[in-house]
């Protein structure tokens, strides 16, 4: 074990390293960011292809041990079928004295055009003053999410061979190319691989997402799962003058259904759903008081007049912790420009609850149906009523107690001179889950990017602070954690 005062001088000699090179580290992003590397638009699946040969001679530079896995093909919605990309399993070093820490990213992108309202081309790389003098961006589809990340940790990797430094952790990476598209084959991957390539990782770091604050960094520990809903009611089409006013009309049964589900105050009125939430317990309450959360910011980046709760301690827990039902449309109304004095004959109401620990997705769709059942069976309607859940995704949480989280605590206060906010994310994360759920080891996930980076919309960014003191995070990181292993 080293003494304080020989690490901190290895950490100075890793940071300087780390500012010498940002120049290099920035070409590099560009190179990658201009591999127009979209998993969702067919015609450029061979750009994905591209990408993970990229990656993979990048990680094979490093001398690491590269197997690119086939997944095959899938078929698309109107036939066509496509190749999937190969996944990326790499491994470097194998010392037995050391801890494994094995990383997860994805190198392909959200769709991208330049007339979509983008500053400047999405593929080119561009680097512009930001609002405050000392922030410069990073502007280009992929740079936050996810390219700049993977090549964040990749760069501390090579920071430690670059000085030839020992190894201070053992690194296994999982690459893929098709997180925007809902990862498709790699949950069946990962369970092939659990006794051979998992069996030796210790550790799972996942860095694709954000900061809550543009300045403070943070650690991420939990995110909602989600269960989607069709309800169903109908018949067949008829005509308001012919049948108006003496028939049960299905879409009058689906909006009293819908209308049951939350009340103005935003609370679920389905029985029982909020049963088997975990209690709020005062250790928790306390992390959300640190926070860093501008009401004001959040309230302006969403455009809303006000929110359903006043306190920024409130706002997080509904985000966060607490489910939420959110109705996203009806299908088979009649919804084009005028007046069409039709009665539909059928009609589909799609809604979705968020999920936290400790819901369970069996019992939540038994208590919807109840409750849909319930309300129609009031209406003394003869139309057909038919409840499905065609999607459950399960929430994730991790515990902030244990080594993982207090390696880069203690490695996020030596770069950035503060603790950082402990966050949860609302929206359902399925890579975290699907990794513990799988491999049974703990995971964290250690976000880099600020909160205004932009991931998915116009005008992505990473700020070259955020890119490069993200590099020294992880490469603290490595540290601390063979430390406390």
């Amino acid at each position: 074990v080293m003494s304080s005062s020989s690490s901190s001088a290895l950490e100075m000699e890793i940071f300087q390293y780390i500012d010498a090179h940002q120049s290099d580290f920035i070409k590099d992003l560009k190179e990658w960011v201009a591999v127009e590397s979209d998993s969702v638009q067919p015609h450029l699946r061979k750009e994905v292809m591209r990408m993970m040969a990229l990656a993979a001679d990048r990680l094979a530079a490093l001398g690491a041990t590269v197997n690119l896995v086939n997944l095959g093909s899938h078929q698309l919605p109107d036939g066509q079928v496509l190749p999937l990309p190969s996944v990326i399993l790499g491994e470097l070093g194998k010392d037995p004295q050391n801890p494994t820490i094995c990383f997860y990213g994805h190198v392909d992108v959200q769709p991208a055009k330049k007339e979509d309202g983008w500053n400047t081309d999405p593929y080119t790389l561009t680097e512009i003053n930001g609002v405050h003098l000392f922030t410069r961006n990073l502007y280009g589809r992929g740079a936050t999410d996810n390219k700049g990340p993977v090549l964040a940790w990749i760069n501390a990797v090579e920071t430690f061979r670059a000085l030839k430094l020992a190894m201070p952790v053992n690194f296994k990476f999982v690459i893929e190319g098709m997180e925007e598209a809902g990862s498709l084959g790699l949950e069946k991957l990962l369970e092939e691989e659990n006794q051979s390539f998992f069996s030796d990782v210790d550790y799972i770091v996942i860095s694709d997402n954000l900061w809550l604050s543009n300045k403070k960094p943070a650690l991420t520990y939990g995110s909602r799962g989600n269960a989607c809903f069709f309800v169903e009611c109908g018949s067949k089409d008829l005509h308001s003058g012919t049948f108006g006013g003496i028939i049960h009309e299905p879409l009058l049964d689906l909006i009293a259904l819908l209308d049951s589900l939350v009340d103005s105050t935003g609370h679920i009125q389905i029985p029982g759903i909020y049963d088997s939430v975990a209690a709020l317990t005062e250790e928790e309450r306390k992390l959300y008081e640190s926070i860093e959360f501008d009401l004001e910011e959040h309230r302006n980046n969403c455009g809303v007049k006000k929110f359903l709760y006043g306190t920024k301690e409130e706002i997080l827990l509904h985000l966060w912790r607490y489910p939420s039902l959110s109705i996203h449309g009806i299908e088979g109304a009649f919804h084009e420009p005028g007046i069409k004095t039709v009665i539909p004959a059928k009609v589909i109401g799609k809604f979705s609850i968020r999920q936290v620990p400790h819901m369970d997705l069996s019992v939540v769709k038994k208590q919807v149906v109840e409750h849909l059942e319930g309300v129609f069976s009031k209406r003394n309607s003869p139309n057909k009523l038919k409840v499905s859940m065609p999607l459950g995704a399960k929430p994730w949480l991790a515990d902030i107690n244990n080594l993982l989280y207090k390696a880069a605590r203690r490695a996020i206060k030596t770069v950035f001179g503060e603790d950082p906010d402990f966050i949860r994310d609302g929206s359902t994360v399925p890579v975290a889950r699907m990794f513990q759920t799988v491999t049974q080891k703990s995971v964290m996930m250690l976000p880099i990017g600020a909160a205004d980076d932009g991931e998915h919309s116009q005008n992505e960014k990473i700020s070259r602070h955020n890119y490069i003191e993200g590099t020294k995070l992880f490469a603290a990181f490595f540290l601390e954690i063979s430390k406390l292993h």
